[in-house]
């Protein structure tokens, strides 16, 4: 598998859009080291990596019926399951080991993280809160980024943890709204099917407000000056507009116009906090 088949097969651009949520955790934690800031990088690298290979080979059969993913790699017979289930097995593995390189705490937590990238796929099968799920999967990256630097738990990890999950969860609901005919006849589940748009989106929005208010308050708990609570407000923003996006009635390009300005949001928080951290230790 060439450089731009596998680019394409874990969706490489949305990889560097996760970086900040583990960073955020690292500068929450008073900003590390650089070894620290190495391996949390391979780390998350390494995890989002399994976790669309495991998406991706999992779901194939599905995405193959699906006319929206039916042209990604492996339902078009491009890349073999064999390789993609062999990309996720070192992925895996990579993960485990740079998660050994920074702490125990850190090495111990990677393998339920892995069966966590592993099991998401699946949980779209019998429940409607794989939405959440996800929004968990992605919260161990700050929580992960915090740990790294501390090598325990507390407060702040988790608070950030709620910013991720709760945003994460509000927008798959709405990536989820485009599928909704589709997951009725395969009898797959999702708050969409569940309750309808309308009020799928009420709960997207609930997500979106609760994002925001961790955001508030992990600024609170940690005394985050200007520059933090600027990008703070710009996502508020962004939030605000999405929501807009999300009512209109071309939902295919609500969604792809929704996703456009949503990868303003983590690198408008990483900067920043980073500001923020830097104006700090200056001062």
């Amino acid at each position: 598998m060439d450089f731009k088949k596998f680019s394409e097969l874990i969706m490489i651009e949305q990889t560097f859009f996760a970086f900040p949520f583990a960073l955020l955790g690292v500068l929450f934690a008073g900003g590390g080291t650089f070894k620290i800031w190495f391996w949390v990088i391979v780390a998350l690298a390494a995890a989002r990596t399994a976790g669309m290979s495991f998406n991706r080979v999992i779901d194939a059969k599905i995405d193959a019926k699906n006319p929206r993913t039916r042209d990604r790699l492996v339902p078009k017979g491009v890349v073999g399951s064999s390789v993609v289930w062999m990309t996720a097995v070192i992925s895996s593995l990579v993960l485990v080991g740079a998660s050994f390189m920074l702490n125990s705490l850190c090495f111990y937590l990677s393998f339920p993280a892995v069966l966590m990238l592993f099991t998401y796929s699946y949980l779209k099968r019998f429940s409607a809160s794989s939405h959440f799920y996800l929004g968990l999967v992605e919260a161990a990256a700050p929580i992960g980024g915090y740990i790294a630097v501390t090598g325990e738990f507390g407060r702040v990890p988790l608070v950030l943890g709620v910013v991720i999950l709760t945003w994460i969860a509000g927008l798959d609901i709405v990536y989820a709204i485009q599928d909704i005919n589709f997951d009725v006849k395969e009898d797959l589940h999702s708050i969409p099917v569940r309750l309808g748009k309308k009020k799928a989106l009420v709960i997207s929005a609930a997500c979106y407000i609760c994002s925001i208010s961790a955001m508030i308050y992990a600024g609170f708990l940690t005394q985050k000056s200007v520059p933090y609570w600027t990008s703070v407000l710009l996502i508020g923003i962004i939030f605000s507009y999405q929501q807009r996006l999300a009512r209109r009635k071309n939902i295919a390009l609500a969604v792809k116009n929704f996703f456009k300005v949503n990868m303003y949001i983590s690198p408008i928080l990483f900067f920043g906090t980073l500001t923020d951290v830097l104006l700090g230790q200056i001062l």
